[in-house]
């Protein structure tokens, strides 16, 4: 078993859903989780309101209430995925806050700010999810996967840095993701290669360990999204979908 096969039997959300939230590490695994996903959320929440400001509270006042507990109380840890779960959840909260927004507005309250538009704007800024269009949901993935990505960039460089070989790290990082060329970078592998004080074979090499290792940092990430059986295969496929698409 490799070390990143160790880091998959005890992962974030296999923590949560086991101690329902309750106890000090499942609320620190939870808020580490909230952290990795605020993002995906606000681009969702966002997609279904004109008022970016109001979807910022929304994404707000959510994570409030995630993190005050008791909202993964009936996770079922055999769906295996804390992003269904979460994208579920949200959906459950918008269709709440409209509804108590609708009963505002027909004299059960004072009317709140309302999610679904304002101003001259009178098109909804608000709109529930349609069953049949996946094109939010598909967004939500795609900012998920973004992220996850981001993370996993982060620990290779924290890695790296350790080992003395930040700067290695820094000239390098263009060609993780890219083949030949200048990769974005602006100077080719020789160039790099110069400027590192390495020959451009050693370059090479340490391109293609730095590759296999960014893939190790990915399904690691990954892996704290699932429970302890998880399938990070097939939550690596869905993500590289979700980046093309």
């Amino acid at each position: 078993m490799t070390n990143v096969d160790r880091n998959f039997v005890t992962t974030r959300w296999t923590r949560v859903v086991r101690a329902k939230g309750g106890t000090e590490d499942a609320q620190a695994a939870l808020g580490e989780l909230c952290e990795t996903y605020y993002a995906p959320v606000r681009s969702f929440i966002r997609s279904w309101t004109r008022n970016h400001d109001t979807a910022d509270d929304l994404t707000q006042e959510f994570f409030a209430k995630v993190l005050k507990g008791g909202a993964f109380d009936g996770a079922d840890p055999m769906r295996g995925r804390f992003r269904s779960f979460l994208l579920g959840s949200v959906k459950h909260f918008l269709m709440d806050m409209r509804d108590r927004e609708r009963a505002a507005k027909r004299g059960g309250g004072r009317p709140q700010e309302s999610i679904e538009g304002g101003g001259a704007d009178t098109s909804p800024g608000l709109e529930l999810p349609d069953v049949e269009n996946g094109a939010p949901d598909s967004r939500f993935d795609k900012n998920w996967a973004l992220r996850l990505l981001d993370l996993a960039l982060e620990r290779l460089s924290r890695e790296m840095k350790v080992d003395g070989k930040g700067e290695q790290f820094d000239m390098l990082k263009p060609w993780l993701t890219g083949d030949g060329g200048s990769a974005g970078s602006g100077i080719s592998q020789s160039e790099a290669a110069e400027k590192l004080g390495m020959s451009p074979g050693a370059v090479k090499v340490a391109v293609h360990r730095m590759r296999k290792r960014f893939g190790e940092c990915v399904k690691a990430e990954i892996a704290q999204t699932l429970d302890a059986s998880g399938d990070v295969e097939a939550e690596l496929s869905c993500l590289l979908e979700a980046v093309s698409g």
